[in-house]
């Protein structure tokens, strides 16, 4: 049997049209996926949407939509984006699957069954941009951090998850290089450590969600359903073999929910907990994150209009180490497209073509296959170390272009007779 990788993206919520954060991660994740399928190994590479809860239910209403209605069409352009883009992924899953939903609501009851949901009341400061609550600690002056808006204050019954059993369990887990890149995991341990907090997990509010098995009056709080795609994908026939996940790929401001509730919510239910989850940085403008609410977006179309889809996505990975932050500029993606991609990689296959031409081709010895690091590149790529995969990749390029300056500079001393140089 061939080795196996499966490699997943958050599912992203279709209240809107997505921009250069979310096809960051695709992009990664489709970057590992070619990678593993050259080395000849099975791949699933997940991605897709995130269709419940209020945010959802809000965007469609101010349309005169049905959320269902709303999130079909917003799906489409998605589909649409990935495909300029060049995307590869094997599946993409949506909340509102009857198959996902329908796994959703066993893994519920399991849960439930295990005695770790019981219902109680929440009073607590609520974002719907994030779809979390947030301690007055976490807010800044009252706004929340990601989207500078005022957090709601919400009251209502609710069934709750005992998040707070598996504190225990959660840090022994983090002894195993769970969360990646490793100066990430600091600040989930010491929050763990603080203690936790059971996990409000329905709502009454709103209707927009998967009901819950036990309780038909409460839907699925957003993050209990969404965090399940990445086992429900893998429920199909011919798919069981791919969980657990190789790693989940995600941007930092959402690791708390697949570092903390995610393994916890597997625990309970029995389930074999993911590979590794790898939280990478931002991209900004201006050192602020990209967002669409906060005035500083970068659409996918927008994005490949500036030096085609090649580029962009070279760009994007050459310019900052994955898992740190980058600061994106229009300028900066121009010159890596005409320094590296044009005038190094361009001119090395004018070059060599135009030889062909002259000389034909001839069976030789290539010893410039020496040259080529590939130990290191796979070293790389096994700790998704991106950025430094294109680093060897260009400094073959560079020899490649060297040796070709030689033998040109040789066949030139030939023709004019010269002295060695």
């Amino acid at each position: 049997m061939n080795k196996k990788f499966y490699v997943t993206t958050p599912i992203y919520y279709p209240n809107d049209i997505l921009h250069v954060g979310h096809a960051y991660t695709t992009l990664a994740a489709d970057i590992l996926a070619r990678w593993h399928r050259l080395k000849g190994e099975d791949v699933f590479f997940l991605t897709g949407t995130d269709e419940h809860g209020k945010k959802i239910e809000e965007a469609a209403k101010k349309q005169n939509k049905k959320p269902k209605e709303f999130a079909d069409e917003l799906v489409l352009r998605i589909k649409k984006d990935w495909e300029k883009l060049n995307l590869t992924y094997d599946k993409f899953i949506r909340t509102t699957d009857k198959e996902h939903e329908k796994i959703v609501g066993e893994i519920l009851q399991k849960v439930y069954d295990n005695g770790d949901i019981y219902l109680g009341e929440y009073k607590g400061l609520y974002c719907t941009g994030c779809e979390a609550y947030y301690t007055e600690k976490d807010l800044e002056n009252g706004l929340c951090p990601i989207h500078k808006k005022k957090a709601e204050l919400i009251k209502e019954k609710s069934y709750f998850f005992k998040l707070s059993k598996y504190q225990k369990k959660l840090l022994e887990l983090y002894k195993k290089e769970f969360i990646l890149p490793k100066n990430r995991e600091k600040e989930i341990i010491n929050r763990v450590k603080e203690g936790l907090n059971d996990l409000s997990i329905s709502r009454t509010s709103f209707d927009w969600g998967i009901p819950l098995p036990f309780d038909k009056k409460h839907v699925c709080y957003v993050w209990f359903d969404a965090l399940t795609n990445y086992y429900s994908a893998t429920r199909e026939k011919g798919r069981e073999k791919f969980w657990p996940t190789d790693v989940h790929l995600i941007g930092k401001d959402i690791l708390w929910f697949h570092a903390v509730y995610w393994p916890a919510m597997l625990m309970s239910a029995g389930i074999t907990l993911p590979k590794k989850i790898f939280a990478h940085g931002w991209w900004t403008f201006d050192k602020e994150k990209i967002s669409k609410s906060r005035g500083k977006i970068l659409y996918i179309d927008e994005l490949i209009s500036i030096a085609g889809v090649d580029s962009a996505r070279y760009f994007l990975f050459r310019a900052a180490p994955f898992g740190e932050d980058g600061d994106f500029s229009e300028q900066a993606l121009i010159d890596r497209h005409n320094n590296e991609l044009a005038d190094k990689l361009g001119n090395l296959v004018s070059r060599v073509s135009a030889l062909i031409e002259k000389y034909g081709l001839e069976k030789t010895e290539n010893k410039l296959l020496k040259k080529i690091k590939l130990k290191e590149i796979e070293k790389h790529f096994e700790n998704y170390e991106l950025d430094k995969v294109l680093n060897e990749i260009f400094s073959f390029i560079d020899e490649c272009n060297a040796l070709l300056f030689l033998k040109l500079l040789k066949k030139l001393q030939k023709s004019l007779d010269l002295k060695s140089l």
